[in-house]
């Protein structure tokens, strides 16, 4: 671990680094992402900004530290379907418990994603990297799943299965996004999961799940 300077930080200038980001990230909770600034960043730490300065150059420059931490975690995502079945009642339980991992992970994440689709619809192509880093840990294994099933001649042949998969990838992130809009439309969090776990399903097989 090193400073701006290229020093190595101590175990204190670790721990006042780890505390500058915590306080970051519980910031952009609360407040829109252009109004956070170095000075009360490093206030809410109870440091000053030239200490703030010793380990990032900016704001931005924290931010894209915890985004990395992030997409590193999401990496983990893969797992939800390394292994599993999409054949009869396993394939639904497959694709409810694809659903809950990934809406449970944006919400867990929400502010500092909110920052990286910003950053990525700006054109900023280190937060679009960051963002396809945890998008392609799901979508990858999808499309293995898909490839897999139409191999088996479980899926048509003419399916594009890396098409599909990312389809399905980019529908869960939009969803898993606007998950506290849905209840404007009338849309209760506990029917969001099952109807949204059905389209991963058919999408994945391309028939109706056995419940």
């Amino acid at each position: 671990m090193r400073t701006v300077d290229g020093r190595v930080a101590g175990r204190r200038g670790q721990a006042t680094r780890q505390k500058l980001l915590d306080c970051l990230s519980e910031m952009l909770s609360s407040s829109p992402y252009r109004d956070v600034k170095v000075i009360d960043v490093a206030r809410k730490a109870g440091t000053s900004p030239a200490t703030f300065y010793q380990y990032f150059p900016d704001v931005e420059g924290a931010v894209l530290e915890i985004a990395e931490h992030m997409a590193t975690e999401g990496a983990g995502l893969t797992e939800l379907l390394e292994g599993r079945s999409w054949a009869g009642k396993s394939g639904w339980q497959t694709a409810q418990e694809l659903v809950d991992g990934f809406l449970e992970f944006w919400r867990r994440n929400d502010a500092i994603l909110r920052v990286i689709d910003l950053g990525a619809a700006e054109g900023d192509k280190r937060f679009y990297k960051i963002r396809m880093k945890i998008l392609n840990s799901v979508n990858g294994s999808l499309t293995e799943s898909i490839t897999e099933l139409q191999t088996k001649g479980r899926v048509d042949k003419d399916v594009n299965p890396a098409a599909i998969a990312g389809s399905l990838v980019t529908m869960l992130a939009s969803v898993a996004a606007h998950q506290k809009g849905f209840s404007s439309w009338g849309v209760k969090q506990a029917e969001l999961k099952p109807n949204l776990a059905l389209l991963v399903h058919l999408g994945v097989t391309g028939k109706k799940p056995s419940r």
